[in-house]
């Protein structure tokens, strides 16, 4: 007897050389081969595609070995567009098959799906892996005719053009019903050379978020009541991913580290690490209220030499912004403490700040964005998107907002509101771009404190002499950036953007050029000679690009087991130290004493230059040397 074929499609949201782990699928692939009376009944097959693959690529991918009876998509913003235009090609291929959109950006969205997608059979509203299972246990019952009237949770099309949503679907009180996606074997562990082929890890620890920000529709697409998986089994789920050497665990909570649940997690990754010597970092969405169960996890991961970059989602610093998002009583607002701590424990944090708040302007937002830089440069800027089901979109009118859908996703852009005009967000959005550039992916990393502390330059200020420069070059390297430039700050032209920084080497040149002649001569006279010196040290400090398929080194570096290894390069300075110990009193300048460094960092940045939480930890460390 044939089985019924499903395909489950997922899309990274980003376009690298590398794939994305599929959990969503996973989940639904494991829940259905897992079960006693459809495993057998069912042929289950995960179509995981890049997040830069042009659409005839992606058809090729999950039609070349035939087309499926049901054909499922986890639907977010970035990807709604295509798998629309997928699941139509689908129906001309099979036009009695049946598609299924699932995802945070479609459900409870039926009316929007359903008059724009002709495609679509279904939506799933909530939690999907439960829904999913009676949605192929009823297409079994009935191939021709499936009736889901019965199932929670969808909103499904009626003959004649209309659709009926059925009651929703509890969310799971015990998590551990759902089968384990990597224990069960749906997720492939292995590529065909038998190494982890992810960029990283994906886990959950628990799902529910417990806030209700204006902007966000985490808590409520999972739920307020946080549910956990237990920990034997994620001890489990750990041990197995650390035996097939995944470097990095990324956690999909919404808050980790704010549960008892959190610190047990991190004992047992520990445990993982010291048995298998795998994973050695890990990065999360780190818990809004930062409690002492934080704290003792910071010093947990430092004590074992683990990599994380914790997160400070402030958004905003202005009161106005605060309150409308529905943060304004959030413990997180006095941040600067700690910042300063996680600094003095000697780990890397990073701040989120959104562009776009109803009552921020530009001048608020730069205000705080410059006072935030002080303690943290390490800034992530992103453009305020409407995403559906939150409460930003249900009062779209009472905020005044404008907005305009991106180039290829599905994202409605804010371009204005009641507080901030279209052309001061045009403005904002080419600050933006260069903000993302240089703070959040860190190409400017060793050079923003010296500019703050020496020439009296914010990072803001130093941002803006950039892109007055850029808009005023005319070498070809720096026309070609400027032309490249987005009218939007979306991630995928950011991602072009940051590739393009570390692969022209003149543009790089270039914006040395603008660093000396720009911003070196407002250091103190006796300071500038060292100041010409900093960007060829911010350039070494800066990760090795390098594509994997060339297997020789760059000029002046060798290959030692992962890592990329300088040969001595000189200084006449003690740069490294002179950047750590500068004061905002500016200290007497120093004199010139010479010395060499020999830079060392982890090869793979290639791989994952457009993920900055993991890109961060490929950055170069420089060991002082004698010199020759």
């Amino acid at each position: 007897m044939k089985k019924l074929a499903i395909g489950l499609v997922q899309q990274s949201a980003w376009d690298l050389p590398v794939d994305s782990m599929p959990l969503a699928a996973g989940y639904l692939k494991a829940i259905l081969d897992s079960d006693a009376d459809l495993a057998t009944e069912v042929d289950v097959t995960i179509h995981n595609l890049r997040g830069g693959w042009s659409l005839s690529h992606m058809a090729k991918t999950i039609f070349a070995d035939g087309t499926p009876d049901i054909l499922a998509f986890s639907v977010l913003g970035w990807n709604y567009r295509n798998f629309s235009c997928l699941a139509d090609l689908y129906k001309q291929l099979n036009p009695n098959g049946l598609v299924v959109f699932g995802g945070n950006h479609v459900s409870h969205q039926a009316d929007k799906v359903f008059h724009e997608c002709p495609a679509p059979d279904v939506v799933v509203n909530g939690e999907g892996e439960i829904t999913f299972r009676e949605l192929v246990a009823a297409t079994l019952r009935n191939p021709g005719e499936p009736d889901f009237s019965d199932v929670l949770g969808v909103s499904y099309r009626l003959p004649g053009g209309s659709h009926r949503t059925t009651g929703d679907r509890d969310r799971l009180d015990s998590l551990d019903v759902l089968p384990s996606p990597f224990l069960s074997g749906a997720i492939p562990m292995q590529d065909h050379t038998g190494t982890f082929p992810y960029e990283f890890a994906l886990m959950e620890t628990n799902r529910g978020c417990p806030y209700k920000c204006s902007f966000c529709y985490w808590g409520g697409a999972v739920g307020q009541r946080v549910r956990s998986f237990s920990r034997e089994r994620l001890a489990e789920e750990l041990d197995f991913l650390a035996f097939h050497k995944a470097s990095t665990i990324f956690l999909c909570d919404a808050n980790f580290g704010m549960l008892e649940a959190d610190e047990e997690f991190v004992e047992d990754l520990l445990d993982c690490h010291a048995k298998h010597g795998f994973p050695s970092s890990l990065e999360a969405n780190w818990a809004k209220n930062k409690s002492e169960r934080f704290h003792r996890i910071v010093k947990l991961l430092r004590d074992h030499g683990f990599k994380s970059s914790f997160t400070l989602a402030l958004q905003t610093l202005t009161d106005e912004a605060l309150t409308i998002m529905g943060r304004r009583n959030m413990k997180l607002n006095q941040w600067e403490d700690l910042a300063d701590w996680l600094a003095a424990e000697d780990m890397e944090c990073f701040v989120e700040l959104i562009w776009g708040a109803p009552g921020e302007t530009p001048d608020t937002f730069l205000t705080g964005y410059d006072k935030i830089a002080e303690r943290v440069p390490r800034i992530a800027v992103y453009p305020l998107l409407l995403l559906p089901n939150t409460s930003y979109t249900e009062n779209r009118e009472v905020h005044g907002f404008v907005t305009l859908k991106g180039q290829s996703d599905d994202f409605d852009y804010v371009l204005a509101n009641r507080t901030s005009t279209l052309p001061e967000n045009l403005a904002m959005q080419r600050f933006m771009y260069l903000a993302r550039l240089l703070g959040e992916n860190q190409y400017f990393k060793t050079l923003w404190r010296p500019a703050r502390i020496l020439a009296g330059v914010s990072q803001s200020a130093l941002i803006k002499s950039l892109l007055e420069w850029i808009e005023a070059g005319e070498h070809p390297s720096v026309v070609a950036f400027r032309d490249s430039i987005p009218v939007i700050a979306e991630s995928p032209a950011v991602a072009r953007g940051h590739r393009l920084l570390y692969s022209d080497r003149e543009l790089d040149s270039e914006i040395e050029r603008w660093w000396v002649e720009t911003v070196v001569p407002r250091f103190p006279e006796p300071w500038r000679a060292f100041g010409a010196q900093l960007y060829r040290f911010a350039r070494w400090m800066r990760p090795v690009y390098q594509p994997p398929e060339v297997s020789a080194p760059p000029a002046g570096l060798r290959i030692e087991r992962d890592d990329y290894v300088s040969e001595p390069v000189p200084f006449d300075w003690p740069v490294a130290t002179l950047i750590d110990e500068l004061k905002d009193d500016v200290s007497p300048a120093p004199r010139p004493a010479p010395v060499a460094y020999v830079f060392r960092g982890k090869r793979g940045f290639y791989q994952h230059l457009d993920n900055h939480e993991v890109g961060a930890h490929y950055f170069m460390r420089p060991e002082a040397v004698p010199p020759a």
